[in-house]
């Protein structure tokens, strides 16, 4: 094929991108939007680069290097990546490539400043912009300044930030190319930024205007402060006039200079309204064009306005799609999961078809559309009760929303004389053996399900799935199971309710509830406990265990001595909690019994940290602690006015609590057991795929929803392409932050706590579990690198069941999800640990090995010096 080194601009589009990168591209593509002006000009090819990096083969043993540094490194990186552009840039430019350069500038007057502008191959795509990564240089003048910046250019795909932003982001260097854009210059008068939708809420129907004088290198820079206009619907809804003392402008001659702006004119604005409205119509021009919200740079010269750059805004969340032009408002179902991570697209899709409400998939997440229930005042008080205890912040957020009358329609509530479909569930005897019952219900539908599936293989294997997607929905909405679970809710409300109003006791429910029976999650955590009392007392398994072994090493364990008595200990434990992981909502996630080394830091934690016979005694201890603060608690209330019946009614409503509130974690142990079920049958059928040749790789089913798997097998065809876009896409959703309130225009709407009394610097959460401890933090991120010893204090992002081993060795837990009866909560308070949780950017904000306080009634968290 033959190398085309210049290519001109108007002719470059979406298809081009490996040829003239993601910018020239992009302006390709603006240049043929009626009624968008683009400066008009030309891009030096990535075939031009290829040529270039050929001619210097000591690159290539660089760029073997710089893949092999680790991205935090920030001095080799330097070192590293100012070698490689030094070596890029000495490298003459040939005499062909030279010619065809300075052939197309002639194009544009060969005495014409340009704007020599870098544009990678991996540059102002829809999942990275890479904004600011590369470099540009403007008003350069003549054929001999243009090829010598087409060099930095080159050289600049090398630079520090580059470089590492490539490796956050899994972009390999060598398959990144770069291509150069040369335009004709424009002079402004002002210039800018404008985004198609609010970068900071990500409402799409609002727009902003950032606007300077000069050019736009003074915004850029920090030089000056914007005027800043809000648009939406039309017209001017805000603006922040800045004081702009100094502006950058072009040298007769060549290059830049800044210069002083007359007093008078300083803080006037650099657009007027009018202006900044037209500015807005041209950019949903763009957007409409390109699909997506834009970050527009602009130059307004003699009253018209000219674009020199769009991409992608690739920090806003998506929107669901809801199909309709109505108003929408949407909760993260990870937030209420415990699981704020990107789900692949068989674990949307088999969560979407095993849920009990519809799911939205935006963003890898899941979202519920609250929208009718926020429209009735009965339902939307409802909602609004439940959700307050759990998560004052949605509360907040969904009372934000509320506060503007005309976002959700205002509906009559449903006739009086028919029962509420979330009304108050009919009463349920305070009986263990409702308990008993319904367990002995799960565990049977889970062995039929394990049977029966054995026999089934490909589309029937499909057809069998989707029955018993069916019978797990039927599980969930067991009215007995439903009743049982809001029982032990109800009852720890209405004690720390009432014992606060009649005693002043704060939260008194956290002690009264520990040890209590029932709870598969708390037992998962004691059991690890004596699994390590087997492990202990062989010093030869303890050492080969601290050899970081691989997930092979159960097999390993046959030939060191007690070996075999060790295996069979973490068999045992794997046979009834294998199922989890962290993220366990999302059945692609590799679970313990697919990955056991997970459990492999929790179990030499457990030898080190703890004595034999922890477990049982851990459990008497809680036992005891709550025995001892029910008869306190009925002394109390017996010494007050009406204190018998105050006593009676609390007595009564401990034994409820206690009775109930230990199934809370049972229905999703259940769940997680039947996924695991579904995952294996769904990977032995991907196995089959993989053998005829339809797959390369078995986990490549991830990758697909449950339909879209279906028929494949039906069909022994699969979309690579479709694939790969997917894998694609999962990495992206990476950099994004779910927010727990999300409405159809896009807006990520956050909440706050509104409490009086915190110290000033202390982080503010949700209490969720008493008492005051101070410790070490341990920021842990993946449980498997998990290194704790006793007093240690946990700060993570979130905490499913899965966490629970590391509970039992810690002295305080802080997330920065979590509700008051979310898992990691209902734990806590069963081991007793102070815990605060919601606690924002926790991670960030905290570093490891810190001390802190949590004051766990409180709900902060102080960093102490």
């Amino acid at each position: 094929m033959t190398e085309q080194y210049v290519w001109d601009l108007q002719e470059a589009d979406g298809t081009r991108i490996a040829l003239v990168g993601g910018k020239g591209a992009q302006l390709g593509g603006l240049s043929r939007i009626e009624g968008i002006r683009v400066p008009g000009g030309f891009c030096v090819t990535t075939d031009a680069f290829r040529r270039i990096m050929a001619q210097a083969p000591s690159l290539d043993e660089r760029l073997d290097r710089l893949a092999r540094l680790d991205p935090d490194d920030r001095e080799a990186v330097r070192t590293l990546s100012a070698e490689i552009r030094r070596t890029i840039e000495g490298i003459v430019v040939p005499g062909d490539l030279a010619a065809a350069i300075t052939r197309a500038l002639a194009g544009l007057g060969e005495r014409a400043a340009c704007a020599v502008r870098s544009s990678a191959t991996a540059e102002d795509l829809p999942t990275a912009s890479f904004a600011g990564q590369q470099d540009t240089y403007l008003n350069v003048v003549g054929p001999a300044a243009v090829l010598r910046h087409v060099s930095r250019c080159w050289a600049s795909l090398f630079t520090e930030r580059a470089v590492t932003y490539r490796r956050r982001n899994g972009i390999d260097h060598r398959t990144v190319r770069m291509a150069v854009v040369v335009q004709r210059m424009v002079l402004p008068q002002a210039s800018g930024v404008l985004f198609t939708a609010d970068p900071v809420t990500g409402n799409r129907k609002v727009a902003t205007v950032d606007a300077g004088f000069g050019l736009g290198e003074a915004l850029v820079s920090g030089l000056v402060n914007p005027d800043v206009f809000t648009v939406r619907d039309g017209e001017v809804v805000a603006r922040a006039i800045a004081a702009k003392p100094r502006a950058v402008h072009a040298r007769p001659g060549g290059g830049t200079r800044e210069v002083a702006i007359d007093p008078r004119r300083q803080e006037q604005p650099a657009l007027t309204d009018a202006q900044a409205v037209r500015l807005v119509r041209l950019g949903r021009r763009i957007e409409a064009h390109f699909g997506c919200p834009q970050d527009i740079e602009w130059c307004l010269a003699d009253d018209g306005f000219h674009i020199v750059q769009s991409r992608p805004i690739t920090t806003l969340f998506p929107v669901p799609e809801s199909g309709d032009r109505e108003n929408h408002v949407y909760l993260s179902v990870g937030h209420q999961q415990m699981m704020t991570d990107p789900m692949k697209p068989l674990g949307i899709s088999v969560w979407q078809l095993t849920a009990m409400a519809p799911m939205h998939e935006a963003g890898g997440r899941l979202f519920v559309d609250a929208t009718r229930r926020l429209a009735s005042p009965a339902s939307r008080a409802r909602l609004l009760d439940v959700v307050g205890r759990g998560d004052p912040l949605i509360r907040d957020a969904l009372e934000t929303v509320l506060a503007r009358d005309d976002f959700v329609p205002s509906l009559p509530d449903a006739d009086p004389g028919r029962p509420s479909a979330d009304g108050a569930p009919a009463a349920i005897a305070t009986d263990p053996a409702v308990v008993t019952e319904l367990i002995e219900r799960s565990r049977a539908s889970l062995a039929a399900l394990e049977r029966d599936v054995r026999t089934k293989t490909g589309p029937a294997l499909f057809d069998f799935l989707l029955e018993s997607f069916e019978e797990h929905k039927r599980a969930l909405a067991d009215p007995l199971s439903f009743r049982a679970v809001m029982a032990g809710m109800e009852a720890t409300w209405w004690l720390n309710d009432k014992l606060w109003e009649w005693l002043g006791e704060k939260n008194a429910a956290d002690t009264l509830t520990l040890s209590a029976p029932g709870n598969v999650t708390s037992e998962m955590g004691l059991a690890l406990l004596d699994v390590a009392d087997v492990i202990r007392p062989l010093p030869e398994v303890v050492a080969f265990l601290r050899g970081a072994p691989d997930d092979s090493f159960l097999d390993g364990l046959a030939e060191v001595p007690g070996g075999p008595e060790a295996r069979d200990a973490i068999e045992d434990y794997l046979d009834r909690y294998g199922m989890r992981c962290a993220g366990e909502i999302d059945i692609t996630r590799p679970r313990w019994r697919e990955r056991p080394t997970t459990l492999v830091p929790a179990i030499l934690d457990n030898v080190q940290n703890f004595g034999p016979g922890a477990a049982e005694r851990r459990f008497e201890q809680g036992r005891h602690k709550a025995r001892k603060k029910e008869h306190e608690v009925l002394s109390r209330l017996r010494a007050l006015p009406d204190g018998d019946r105050k006593a009676a009614e609390t007595e009564r409503m401990i034994d409820r609590v206690r009775t109930f509130i230990g199934y809370r974690e049972y229905p999703k142990y259940g769940i997680v057991s039947r996924y695991f079920v579904y995952k294996r049958a769904l990977l032995e059928e991907a196995g089959r795929l993989v053998r005829a040749g339809v797959l390369p790789e078995k986990e490549d089913i991830f990758y697909l929803t449950f339909r879209e798997l279906h028929d494949v097998v039906r069909s022994g065809r699969v979309d690579d392409g479709l694939v790969q876009r997917r894998k694609d896409a999962f990495r992206s959703y990476h950099a994004l932050t779910p927010p727990r309130v999300l409405t159809s225009d896009g807006e990520a709407v956050t909440g706050a706590y509104r409490r009086d009394g915190v110290p000033a610097g202390a982080l503010i959460g949700l209490p969720v579990s008493a008492g005051t401890v101070e410790g070490r933090a341990r920021v842990v991120l993946d449980m498997a690198r998990a290194d704790l010893e006793a007093g240690d204090i946990l700060v993570t992002t979130f905490t499913d069941p899965s966490w629970s081993p590391l509970f039992v060795g810690i002295a305080g837990l802080v997330t920065e999800v979590g509700g008051l009866m979310t898992h990691g909560a209902v734990i806590a308070r069963e081991y007793g640990l102070p815990a605060v949780v919601g606690v924002e950017r926790a991670t960030r904000l905290i570093h490891d090995g810190q001390r802190i306080r949590v004051h766990g009634a409180g709900g902060y968290v102080e960093i102490l010096p």
